[in-house]
């Protein structure tokens, strides 16, 4: 298959990158800044907004690996590798990822939940569930590609023995 079929995958998943980069290095260290000066004076939330803080960027790590994945996918799908057992090591990888970003999100709820209290901001935590739904949709989403292509690959096997 030619390589610029998924090209345009490619962008896309690099363009999904960038923004979570951006907000790595650009965003959260001035939050951090802000904390710092607020623990200084003694408030107490700052040390909910270091747990917040230290779950995004925790979270940032599973995001881009599972990136890595769809980009590695990608390229099997362009050698012609799409239907193999490597594909459903990536996929699995993916979901492993999506799950785990899910599952720090949980963790920061309550601390959400305390910052959304304090500034009377309930958005937050809508935001917060996005954040949880979307990953669980995308663990969900693997896992079913995951399946079906681990059956096409026993399919495949059997017609190969199949004279």
């Amino acid at each position: 298959m030619k390589r610029s079929s998924t090209l345009f995958l490619r962008a896309a998943v690099i363009i999904i990158g960038i923004p979570v980069l951006a907000l790595c290095i650009f965003l959260l260290p001035q939050i951090a800044n802000v904390a710092i000066e607020e623990a200084k004076r003694g408030a107490m939330l700052a040390y909910v907004v270091f747990g917040i803080l230290i779950i995004m960027y925790g979270s940032a790590i599973p995001f881009y690996f599972a990136l890595y994945q769809a980009l590695r996918l990608l390229g099997y799908i362009d050698k012609n590798e799409a239907f193999s057992q490597i594909s459903v090591r990536a996929l699995k990888k993916i979901r492993n990822c999506a799950i785990t970003i899910s599952g720090l999100y949980v963790l920061a709820l309550p601390l959400v939940y305390i910052i959304a209290e304090w500034d009377d901001a309930p958005g937050l935590i809508v935001i917060g569930m996005v954040i949880i739904g979307a990953s669980m949709v995308i663990a969900v989403f693997a896992a079913v590609l995951q399946r079906l292509l681990q059956e096409a690959i026993n399919i495949k096997s059997e017609n190969d023995l199949t004279v």
